[in-house]
Formats: structure tokens, C-alpha cells, sequence
């Protein structure tokens, strides 16, 4: 362990910066708190904000005061809360190393973020998935109503829709977030990147497998939506503003309304590149309509 003194509201903190629990070097943890450290001097007025993470004893305990701190109401507070989304994220490892994983991908392809403190404090599209894997937690757990419970709230303050039954993977990015609808069947596989706007809806209104497949490496653009029981291939791209209802092959790209596919995404892994652009000539339409 390495200790460590910090200022804060003029007492003296002293604090570790912690291994993982399975003595494993934790860079996102330890990133995340030396930011923090750094940062307080200069925004004094946000020293609670920064004391989260620095009085935090691990990573699972500061995720989950900074979800309590933007969820909790009068009706449920803050310290009631937190015991309760403590439970998922110290159940195991999945949730919260898919948390670092999401994190870690928020500043790998997102140019306006630099480092991982605005991401974890700030940023409603990372707060929402990390609320959604509780919340799946919750409901696969048989605890539909606290799930659905939950759900609505991160709904009311993210603006965004995600089913608890929803399946997401690790280094995920959603990008902006408002407007982000996914319903009860839907699969989200790992490092994939969605801007705002997207729906990942059903058709129909029979209780089935009635939702979209997004495979690895996928990149869907702001305003499309994805309609249906279809999977999307992995490292394809959807342009923005796309209908799509038919099932799009790997490392294609689907474009317009109704959506036609492209041969071609791009890049290697359109999701990780964040590139949206159709550069003139370069795929090679299929020559049919979707």
C-alpha cells in the first residue's frame, strides 16, 4: 500500500490508494484518485465531489456515491440507497470491472474527455449504464420491482430508456446518451459506441425475443433506429439518422431511410474510432435496400 496526504476543507485526510481485492495493481482506481488529488487545489468548491473518490476505500464504493448522489430522492436516500447498490457491485467482479472497461473506453473515444475524473463524476451516458447493470442485476435476481423502480429513475435523470432485462457488455460508450431507448431483448455485446438519439426498439406485441443483437466492435450513429428481432454484425457501423430492420452482415455499413447496406466500415473497429464519415467512392454498394 502507499499512503498519501490530501487537504480537504481544511482537515487533514489521510488515505491509500488501494489494491484491487484480488492484489491485482488497479490503474483505474489509482488514475481515478491521483485526478482527484490533483484536481481539488484548483476547484476548492468541489471538494465533496472530489472527496467521494478520495475518501472512497475502493472503486466499487465511489461508483456507487456518485450514482446515489444524481438517484436518490427524499423517498429514498442517499445512505439507504447506497446499501442497496452496494450489494450488486460487491457481489462479484463483473459489474465493476465492466465499469472500469466502459470508463476506460469513455476517453479513449471521446476527444472532448481527457481523463477519467469528468467521466465518472459528469457524464449521464456513462452514469446510465452503470445504473443499467444494477438494475439487470436486480431483475435477473427476481427483484423486478426495485429493478423497474430504479430503471425509472435513471430514466427521469438520464434521459434515457434502457429495460432491465437488457444485456450489455464491458467497454461500452455511449456517447451523449439522451434519447437512448433499449428494450427488454436487446444485446449489446463488448466495445461497442452509440451516440444519442438511438433506438434499439421491438416490433410487435407478443412477449418474445422481439429485439436487436449488437455485435462487437459495432458503431451506431446519433438518431438511428434499429428495429426488430435482427442482429447487427460485428465491427459494422449504422449512419446516423438509418431505419434499420433487416439484419446488417460484419464490417458493413447501413445508411439511409430505409437503410441500404455498404461493403465496407471504414476502420477496423468503426466503434473504437468513433469515424462516421461515407468518404465518396470507397465501399461498394450490395445494390438493395433494407
Amino acid at each position: 500500500m502507499m499512503n498519501g496526504y490530501l487537504q480537504l476543507n481544511g482537515d487533514l485526510l489521510e488515505h491509500e490508494l488501494a489494491d484491487s481485492e484480488a492484489a491485482v495493481p488497479d490503474a483505474i482506481w489509482t488514475s481515478l484518485r491521483e485526478e482527484a488529488a490533483n484536481q481539488l487545489s484548483s476547484e476548492p468548491f468541489l471538494a465533496r465531489l472530489y472527496g467521494s473518490i478520495l475518501g472512497a476505500p475502493r472503486f466499487e464504493d465511489a461508483l456507487a456515491d456518485t450514482l446515489v448522489r444524481r438517484l436518490s430522492t427524499p423517498s429514498f436516500p442517499p445512505a439507504d440507497l447506497k446499501s442497496v447498490l452496494l450489494e450488486p457491485l460487491l457481489a462479484g467482479r463483473s459489474i465493476a470491472d465492466a465499469a472500469r472497461a466502459d470508463l476506460s473506453a469513455v476517453v479513449e473515444r471521446d476527444p472532448a474527455s481527457g481523463r477519467l475524473l469528468e467521466p465518472f463524476l459528469c457524464f449521464k451516458g456513462y452514469a446510465a449504464i452503470q445504473t443499467h447493470r444494477l438494475t439487470h442485476w436486480f431483475w435477473t435476481a427476481g427483484r423486478i420491482g426495485f429493478a423497474l423502480y430504479l430503471q425509472s429513475r435513471s430514466s427521469e435523470v438520464f434521459q434515457t430508456d434502457i429495460h432491465p432485462g437488457a444485456h450489455i457488455g464491458k467497454g461500452v460508450f455511449l456517447d451523449h446518451a439522451t434519447g437512448f431507448v433499449a428494450g427488454e431483448t436487446v444485446v449489446i455485446e463488448d466495445n461497442v459506441s452509440i451516440l444519442h438519439g438511438v433506438t434499439l426498439g421491438g416490433t410487435g406485441t407478443e412477449k418474445t425475443d422481439r429485439h436487436p443483437k449488437i455485435r462487437t466492435g459495432v458503431l451506431i450513429g446519433a438518431g438511428a433506429q434499429v428495429i426488430g428481432n435482427i442482429e447487427i454484425g460485428a465491427y459494422s457501423r449504422i449512419a446516423a439518422g438509418s431505419f434499420v430492420t433487416q439484419p446488417i452482415p460484419p464490417r458493413c455499413t447501413a445508411v439511409g431511410v430505409p437503410a441500404r447496406i455498404i461493403k465496407g466500415a471504414g476502420t477496423d473497429c468503426p466503434a473504437k474510432t468513433m469515424d462516421e464519415t461515407l468518404a465518396q467512392g470507397t465501399y461498394e454498394s450490395f445494390n438493395y435496400v433494407i
